[in-house]
């Protein structure tokens, strides 16, 4: 019987609201709640299967984000006698993961270095790391440094070098320059001192500015993160990705059937209009369908997708970066976002149409009329136990109103 209801939703809407509405169950919208979410998850698991995630150390994925752990606290941080290393909380990169960058201060000085050792190591090896990145700001002198060495500290006081003075030479004083080097042993542009560096065990790293004049020396230094390795969201997360778009798929459905259902009612009663709650509510739960149709055709419409590679700054960038990186991802996505729309615009339509024979079936309903106290005489009845309902341009505007009502409340109140 449920299956048959549901059915008749698509193809004889005007008949079937009125056999719901005369014998009002919850499992009809109950067993379109879980095709629902299997829906959902099925689109879910589409979606994540064509999708990457750039991996970092420090980690800044959003469920074992460490953000930006080595430039957020000065105490990780060793320098040369006469450099002072403080914690920056006014100037650096703005962003989901920073609230601080990390001060280098000298007086008199012509060399600066500093350096810092990680807890463990990083692999920059086959199948590791391909790049390290880091932003450094100069303030003083005003004038670029004679020489900047960059070291990756390997095993047993073994590095790897690299010469960065390039990198600085047309650098503006008092501007953050973004530096990525790319690593590993096919990488050029590294020298490897010591027999024991290897790009599998990258303990730390030393930055060495040198200035042809002893000066005031004013540095500071952010965003630092070994990157380039991209893992799949399901190698990442497992089932337990799947099971958060089980959860996360309840609620669109329930907020929208008690929203939907509350302000039908609402609205009718406002009109005068004959209404009693249950059996409105398990109507708009058969209307729901649509939504349900609308799940399983996305899930179908994902397979289009390309492979979407998400870096770092789309996960936990700054908002200049964050932007561009973000519009390379909708531009790959543009076709499947069209679709969707399109879609989306249908069903709209589609439950304002269903809405419409509900509203019109609740209030024509001479068995909810009786229980209302306010029957009319079996001379003022319809052959088929109807009483006068609302006309179907009320219908219809009750419905097209609640379903308005219900975007706007879950879009901007609930970010449904």
């Amino acid at each position: 019987m449920v299956a048959k209801n549901i059915l008749k939703v698509l193809y004889a809407p005007h008949k079937v609201f009125k056999e719901i509405i005369q014998n009002p169950g919850y499992l009809g919208p109950f067993v379109l709640l879980i095709i629902f979410v299997l829906a959902q998850v099925g689109g879910a698991y589409v979606v994540a299967s064509r999708s990457y995630i750039e991996t970092s150390a420090p980690q800044t994925l959003p469920l074992s984000g460490q953000g930006d752990l080595w430039t957020e606290d000065a105490a990780f941080w060793k320098a040369n006698e006469g450099v002072t290393v403080r914690n920056n909380t006014v100037d650096y990169i703005n962003s989901s993961y920073a609230t601080t960058s990390i001060e280098f201060t000298a007086s008199n000085a012509s060399n600066v270095w500093t350096e810092i050792n990680f807890d463990g190591s990083v692999n920059c090896g086959v199948g590791g790391f391909q790049n390290v990145s880091f932003r450094v700001k100069l303030l003083a002198p005003d004038v670029t440094p004679e020489n900047v060495s960059f070291y990756l500290n390997s095993l047993s006081g073994s590095n790897f070098y690299y010469d960065l003075t390039s990198e600085f030479s047309n650098s503006a004083i008092n501007v953050w320059n973004n530096i990525t080097l790319t690593v590993g042993s096919s990488a050029e542009g590294w020298v490897s001192s010591g027999a024991s560096a290897t790009w599998e065990n990258v303990t730390g790293l030393k930055l060495d500015f040198t200035w042809s004049n002893d000066s005031n020396v004013d540095l500071r230094v952010d965003g630092l993160f070994f990157k380039g390795d991209y893992e799949g969201i399901l190698d990442l997360y497992d089932i337990s990705y799947l099971a958060n778009a089980a959860l996360n798929a309840f609620a669109p459905f329930l907020f929208e059937w008690l929203l939907l259902t509350g302000l039908i009612y609402v609205m009718i009663k406002g009109l005068k209009g004959n209404v009693i709650w249950r059996p409105l509510m398990v109507a708009v739960g058969f209307a729901l369908v649509v939504i349900v149709i609308q799940a399983a055709i996305l899930a179908v419409v994902y397979t289009a997708l390309p492979n979407l590679y998400y870096p770092l700054e789309v996960l936990a960038g700054a908002p200049e970066e964050f932007a561009v990186a973000y519009q390379v991802i909708l531009d790959e996505i543009a076709f499947v976002t069209l679709v969707g729309g399109v879609i989306q615009a249908a069903v709209y339509v589609w439950t304002v149409a269903l809405g419409t024979f509900i509203v019109r079936a609740v209030t024509s309903d001479a068995k909810i009329a009786e229980q209302l106290g306010v029957g009319k005489a079996a001379s003022e009845t319809t052959a088929s136990g109807e009483v006068e309902g609302f006309s179907w341009i009320k219908c219809i505007l009750v419905s097209g109103a609640s379903l308005f009502l219900t975007i706007l409340i879950l879009g901007l109140v609930l970010g449904i």
